[in-house]
């Protein structure tokens, strides 16, 4: 295994869980604020140089220079691959603009201290390389917004039964993976556990309630960032993607895609915007599972740019909303607020993250549907027209809910409703991203290829081909087969 020039991975996970003690003991909100941006703001630069370093070395996986853990535990805990390297970038980035756009009006229910130790717990999750490991940071990040509920005395029932039910089911799949470690396949009962565990984590159908309850009583801060990193996805690719049968992916599948369906016209529906958001995402977190479970390198590549992308785009969505959220309090979509001459530049964000997240063409999610698009064609050639229908859906959704909070007769305010640059900084990095990854997609849509390569060969009990040898990345534009490129 390759080495790491600095030790990126544990810098990255230490710096966050250090500042969040520090901003404990910050008083006043907007000095924990300052700080906490700071403390975020480093933990991004580790992450982008770690991304950067494992580039370069131009292989499969890469460990840290120095690790502490690595002599504590007799084996190494953090490893970046193809897979994890953009998710832990773009988590980093995630959490650094939450904070960033966190107003003083959200500083006082937004905890600093939690969302950094939420962060830590995430970044560890992602580059972590022992499976009993992997399984005690996922059930550790549901700690956090569970105290928030608490702290904040909301119901937290609903919530505890799901995180319960999923940390118990992904325990018992581990135990059954271990005792059926030294055959050469896995048994049915640990699919089984470890599939139904990462199902109620990615809050498909039925089991989706406790992600409208987390956004309905927790701050929309903690809620976006709990859900829109897609733990439950990845879980599915390093788990369950392995070593499932197809019968198996192929009912994941189907799974997934009604709970797209439903979500798609649940957010249609909604009556208040922090649930049609739910709505909204949950749809698109099933696309992205439908597009894994294709096992097919062209699907799987969609798939796993749509999660960058979704993730991306969804957590501007909501930071937009936010911000609108901030201003003038819950917003009911039963009538029109005409905002959009007092703050045009979040209507503008909200249209453009909005459109992202459905893969509208120029901006950064459009190559990742069309791929998963045709891998869906290539696998499961009926799930093809569904995935466009629920495209559709979640487009009108979109409008529909610009037209309600931006459009209409404007009201007259008492305050001052104008973006604060803290905001408009957000915006415009957000923006960006979007518009250069939708009109510059190779490099992204070639980093996913050899992941989706290398998942493609753990899937078949050897190893992944190598890209400059057997295989070249989807170009973007055409319809391409995964074993004759053209």
């Amino acid at each position: 295994m390759n080495v790491l020039r600095l030790p990126w991975l544990e810098l990255g996970v230490f710096i966050p869980l250090i500042g969040a003690l520090w901003v404990r003991f910050r008083s006043d909100p907007d000095d924990a604020r300052r700080h906490g941006l700071i403390v975020a703001g480093l933990t991004l630069v580790c992450m982008i140089g770690g991304w950067v370093d494992f580039e370069s070395l131009q292989t499969n996986d890469a460990r840290d220079s120095w690790s502490p853990l690595a002599y504590l535990f007799g084996r190494n805990v953090f490893v970046v691959d193809e897979l994890s390297a953009p998710l832990l970038a773009l988590t980093a980035l995630l959490y650094f603009l939450t904070i960033l756009s966190t107003m003083r009006a959200k500083a006082r229910v937004f905890s600093f201290e939690r969302s950094l130790t939420s962060e830590a717990i995430l970044l560890a999750t992602f580059a972590c390389a022992i499976p009993w490991g992997l399984v005690a940071l996922l059930a550790l990040g549901t700690v956090p917004p569970y105290l928030e509920l608490r702290q904040n005395k909301k119901p937290t029932r609903v919530y505890l039964a799901h995180m319960g039910l999923f940390i118990l089911l992904l325990v018992l799949g581990e135990i059954a993976v271990e005792r059926t470690a030294s055959s050469s396949e896995q048994s049915l009962i640990a699919i089984l556990l470890l599939t139904a565990a990462v199902l109620v984590r990615s809050g498909v159908v039925p089991v989706h309630c406790w992600m409208t309850d987390l956004f309905e009583h927790a701050s929309l801060g903690t809620a976006i960032l709990f859900v829109t990193p897609m733990v439950g996805v990845y879980g599915v690719a390093r788990i369950i993607l392995p070593v499932a049968p197809q019968w198996a992916l192929q009912a994941i599948s189907m799974i997934s895609l009604f709970t797209a369906l439903y979500a798609a016209g649940m957010a249609l529906v909604q009556r208040e915007a922090r649930r049609f958001f739910c709505y909204l995402f949950l749809s698109h977190s099933s696309l992205v599972l439908v597009g894994i479970e294709t096992a097919v390198p062209v699907g799987l590549t969609g798939s796993l740019s749509l999660w960058l992308s979704v993730a991306l785009s969804m957590t501007g969505f909501g930071l937009a909303l936010r911000c609108v959220e901030s201003r003038v309090g819950r917003i009911l979509l039963t009538e029109f607020h005409g905002l959009y001459e007092q703050i045009p530049m979040m209507a503008g964000l909200f249209l453009l993250t909005g459109l992202a997240s459905i893969g509208f063409p120029g901006t950064v999610g459009f190559v990742g549907v069309e791929l998963v698009v045709e891998g869906a064609v290539q696998a499961l050639p009926l799930v093809a027209p569904l995935v466009v229908v629920v495209t559709a859906l979640n487009g009108l959704a979109v409008i529909q809910a610009y037209f309600r909070i931006f459009t209409g007769r404007p009201y007259p305010s008492t305050i001052d409703l104008q973006v604060r640059p803290s905001e408009r900084a957000s915006v415009l990095i957000i923006s960006a991203l979007i518009l250069v990854g939708g009109l510059y997609p190779q490099l992204g849509v070639s980093n996913r290829y050899r992941a989706a390569l290398k998942l493609v060969g753990m899937r078949s009990h050897g190893e992944a081909p190598t890209p400059a040898h057997d295989h070249r990345p989807p170009q973007v534009g055409l319809n391409l087969a995964p074993d004759a490129p053209r």
